[in-house]
């Protein structure tokens, strides 16, 4: 239980980041947007010790009814000993523009690459999985042309760095068996450092919890309440004040590591 500490005091110190726009928004712009996110992640096993990851985020807003991001996501992951995975990969995003004060300032959407490498590792108490992800990524933002607001006049350079505590806890029995339901939940603080950060070094949190339910081990079905808190890296122009997004709704998430190794056998 001592593992436990320093994650709870970071936990907590995350909790402390998000309450503190809530508690100056006399001096800060805050757009609220409600938020339907369909998403999907799957491991997928092409040698013992090997992964291919692949994933695909569609992120919508006013109730599903207008887009907010996709991100599709490539990596590979290596399994160590005691539980331990490294990763890394490429992820292609966009952010549309959305909300009363959209990121994506001239009305069309802008675009993202990212690298990144992560490690996660995890430990059981009881009947509660706790999973512990410290991720880097190195983002190129493009900039669009204010002439042609559809072509990216330049790349910025930021680095994040994100932690994610998750965890799972079966609902009927000490473990998770197929067909049976679970509750699972989530805090993910995002941290940039670096050149070009500015006032963004709080990038966002994002606390979410829901009910899943277990087909087989290689297939989840999740839907989550979901809360995001996220800081603009620029003012509001047209009064110079910050803008944090509180942004609330719910999550659908797709489970499904096929296997290659299973096929193989087959």
């Amino acid at each position: 239980m001592r593992f436990l500490r320093p994650c709870f005091l970071f936990s907590a110190g995350a909790l402390a980041l998000v309450a503190a726009p809530a508690a100056a928004q006399n001096t800060r712009l805050v757009d609220r947007n409600t938020l339907a996110w369909l998403t999907y992640s799957g491991d997928h096993q092409v040698t013992e010790k090997w992964a291919i990851h692949t994933e695909a985020q569609v992120r919508r807003v006013r109730f599903g009814a207008a887009p907010q991001q996709l991100l599709l996501r490539l990596g590979g992951v290596y399994s160590l000993p005691h539980a331990v995975k490294l990763g890394g990969g490429y992820t292609n995003f966009t952010t549309h523009p959305y909300g009363q004060h959209p990121s994506a300032e001239l009305g069309e959407p802008t675009p993202e690459h990212r690298a990144y490498e992560d490690v996660t590792f995890g430990a059981d108490y009881g009947r509660l999985h706790l999973a512990h992800r410290l991720r880097l990524e190195q983002r190129w933002l493009g900039l669009l042309d204010p002439g042609r607001p559809t072509q990216v006049a330049s790349w910025q350079y930021q680095n994040r760095v994100r932690y994610q505590l998750a965890g799972q806890l079966p609902l009927q029995g000490p473990a998770l068996d197929d067909h049976e339901w679970y509750v699972n939940f989530f805090d993910e603080l995002f941290i940039g450092f670096g050149p070009n950060v500015n006032q963004n070094i709080f990038n966002q949190n994002r606390i979410s919890a829901g009910l899943g339910y277990q087909f087989t081990d290689d297939f989840q079905l999740e839907l989550n309440y979901l809360n995001q808190w996220t800081l603009h890296g620029d003012e509001d122009a047209a009064t110079g004040r910050q803008v944090f997004e509180n942004n609330n709704g719910l999550r659908l998430n797709v489970v499904y590591n096929f296997s290659f190794l299973n096929a193989k056998a087959n």
